[in-house]
């Protein structure tokens, strides 16, 4: 499958093979949800945290005695049934992330990748190499490829000018080809990818003979 090339100011540049099979169908489902959800939970900070009846301050004393009172028997302050007591089963501090093998997430991609091809929804360039790093260069350059919608711009390697150039656009993230995962995949309107950013991409997806 080829895709047609275009320069930063929207005209044409020739056509650049995809690189990788597109996937139809069904496949690769499962491993977009699997890989998503694994990106979510591993956002999760896991910091939640109660105190137990072991770790609030209290009187270690028995309130009252045992028997003859009336009362229900209890044997501290710091239980759950009384102010300032302990919490019952309350959150404490644990890693919420899911390991996702590679292959899952060489497939998640690919599906991805797939979807937003076949969708018109990714745009190659010839290079996104910036000669300024004015944000107004960059932003006159995304409106002739993108005009409006969140964009992805996916690099082949960092460039400088670039990386200071997007920061002030509105819905306009970056990242490099090797950094790239289905989640950011499916975020944007629009992808805008370089060449070299797809070279890369597709050198990650193609199995090895080892796979």
């Amino acid at each position: 499958m080829e895709l047609e090339v275009k320069t930063l100011s929207g005209g044409a540049s020739g056509k650049v093979a995809v690189g990788f099979e597109v996937i139809d169908g069904s496949k690769g489902n499962q491993a977009v949800h699997d890989v998503v959800v694994a990106y979510a939970a591993a956002q999760r900070s896991g910091t939640a945290k109660t105190k137990d009846r072991g770790e609030v301050s209290g009187t270690g004393k028995k309130p009252w005695r045992q028997k003859g009172t009336g009362r229900a028997r209890t044997g501290s302050r710091r239980t759950n049934i009384f102010t300032g007591g302990g919490v019952v089963h309350g959150p404490h501090p644990r890693d919420y992330s899911k390991k996702v093998n590679t292959k899952t997430r060489q497939l998640a991609l690919r599906k991805a990748l797939s979807e937003r091809i076949k969708d018109g929804e990714v745009v190659v360039v010839d290079s996104l190499k910036l000669e300024s790093l004015k944000t107004k260069d960059l932003h006159a350059q995304i409106e002739a490829l993108a005009p409006k919608g969140t964009v992805l711009l996916v690099t082949g390697e960092a460039d400088r000018n670039l990386s200071l150039a997007y920061r002030n656009i509105p819905l306009v993230e970056l990242v490099e080809a090797d950094c790239l995962n289905a989640h950011e995949v499916l975020k944007p309107d629009v992808i805008i990818i370089s060449k070299d950013g797809l070279e890369k991409v597709a050198a990650r997806l193609n199995p090895t003979k080892d796979q």
